[in-house]
C-alpha cells in the first residue's frame, strides 16, 4: 500500500491539524487559575475529556459550540469552583481561536494538488470556518457534527461521510482517513473498512491527553508523527 494509490484524504481536525490541546489549556485558564491545587496538562486535559465525550453522547444533536459551555460548568462543579454563564460561553466561542500546528497549513497547500481533501469533525460549522481560515486551504468537503447530528466514534458520522463522498466520485478504496485520535477516528475507521493514517501528534507525551482512552489500538496502514512528516513520505513515493 501506498500514498499514492489514494484520490483523497479525509482529515479528523482538532488534534491533527488544529492544536486543540493548547487551546483548551488556554481557553480554561479562568478556571485553572483559581485552583487551589494545581492540576498538570495531562490531568486538566483528561478531566475534559470525560465531561466531552459524556457530553456528546447524551446531547448529540447539540452544536459544539454550545457543548463546551457545559463542559466548562461540569469541570467547574468537578474541581469545585464557581463560573457564569458568560465565563460558559466564552469558552464555547473560543474554538475558532485555537491555533493551527505550524506544520499543517503548508502541509495541506501541498496535498491539495495530490489528493482531494475531505474534513469530518466533531465541530459546529462556524466554529470550523474561524479554524479554516487557520488552515489556509479549501477543502473539497466538510463534514461536521452539526451536519450528521452525532459525534465521532458514532458510526453515524462515517456512514454520513461515506454516503456524500460517492456524489463526489470517490469509493471507499480511494480514501485514506487520517487522523490522530485512536478513539474518534481510527478505531471507528477500521469498523467501517477505511484505510487509516495515523498523525501521531503526541508522540513524545504518555497517555491520550484530551481524548478517551480507546481501549485495544487497531492496526493503522500509515504512521507519522507529524503532517510534514506526510508530505516527506508522499514526496519521497514520486521520486521513487
Amino acid at each position: 500500500m501506498k500514498l499514492t494509490d489514494f484520490k483523497a484524504l479525509t482529515f479528523d481536525c482538532y488534534g491533527t491539524l488544529i492544536d486543540w490541546e493548547s487551546g483548551m489549556i488556554e481557553g480554561l485558564k479562568p478556571l485553572t487559575s483559581r485552583l487551589e491545587k494545581s492540576l498538570s496538562r495531562d490531568q486538566i486535559l483528561q478531566a475534559h475529556a470525560r465531561h466531552e465525550s459524556s457530553q456528546q453522547k447524551w446531547t448529540p444533536g447539540k452544536r459544539y459550540c454550545e457543548l463546551l459551555p457545559i463542559v466548562y460548568k461540569r469541570l467547574a462543579e468537578e474541581w469545585g469552583l464557581s463560573t457564569s454563564s458568560e465565563e460558559c460561553a466564552a469558552y464555547g466561542r473560543s474554538v475558532k481561536l485555537w491555533p493551527a500546528f505550524a506544520d499543517s497549513a503548508g502541509a495541506l497547500q501541498y496535498l491539495k494538488k495530490h489528493f482531494k481533501l475531505i474534513i469530518l469533525s466533531n465541530v459546529d460549522n462556524e466554529s470550523f470556518a474561524g479554524s479554516n481560515e487557520r488552515l489556509q486551504v479549501g477543502f473539497d468537503a466538510i463534514y461536521t457534527a452539526e451536519d450528521v447530528g452525532s459525534y465521532k466514534p458514532s458510526d453515524r458520522n462515517f456512514e454520513y461521510m461515506l454516503d456524500k463522498l460517492e456524489a463526489l466520485g470517490l469509493e471507499k478504496s480511494d480514501v485514506l482517513h487520517t487522523a490522530e485520535s485512536m478513539f474518534h477516528d481510527h478505531v471507528p475507521g477500521k469498523r467501517h473498512g477505511l484505510a487509516s493514517c495515523w498523525i501521531y501528534r503526541r508522540h513524545e507525551q504518555k497517555g491520550f491527553g484530551a481524548t478517551m482512552n480507546p481501549g485495544d489500538l487497531p492496526d493503522v496502514d500509515f504512521q507519522f508523527d507529524s503532517m510534514a512528516d506526510l508530505v516527506k513520505a508522499h514526496q519521497a513515493e514520486l521520486r521513487a
